[in-house]
């Protein structure tokens, strides 16, 4: 089951690059973090609610394939879409595009469980579920 897709935009920064102003790996893993953040903004709760209400999603598995080289300065989308894997676990595909010509610099995934603040596995808030339109 999947739901919508978000999109987000960011520039490259200076910092996030290598001498060659070459974005350094890792970050593309921070820029995943904004689409996930963005995905569920986009549906109408934050990540800073989702806590207050006592989940969280930490990261179970991680995944980037890199394709081209983005650069300094340049702005990046990504395209972010979740898919229900079961009621406590959701999966976060990404797209990496450069904005100027639509090139795919990268992509990868992410899996996330869902907790409870005792640190154990708790059934997706409602508010999450109702974004992929299977579960309403």
């Amino acid at each position: 089951m999947s739901a919508g897709r978000s999109h987000s935009r960011v520039r490259v920064r200076y910092a996030e690059t290598d001498q060659m102003g070459v974005v350094y790996h890792a970050n593309y893993f921070v820029w995943f973090e904004v689409g996930r953040t963005d995905w569920l903004r986009q549906g109408g709760w934050t990540y800073r609610e989702m806590e207050q209400a006592g989940f969280s999603l930490p990261v179970l598995e991680a995944h980037c394939e890199y394709r081209r080289s983005a650069r300094y300065d340049e702005e990046i989308d990504i395209h972010t879409e979740a898919t229900l894997v079961s009621p406590v676990r959701v999966k976060f595909t990404y797209d990496v595009v450069r904005a100027s010509d639509g090139l795919v610099l990268g992509g990868g995934h992410t899996i996330h469980a869902a907790i409870g603040e005792d640190g154990r596995p708790r059934r997706l808030p409602e508010q999450v579920l109702s974004l992929f339109p299977e579960t309403t």
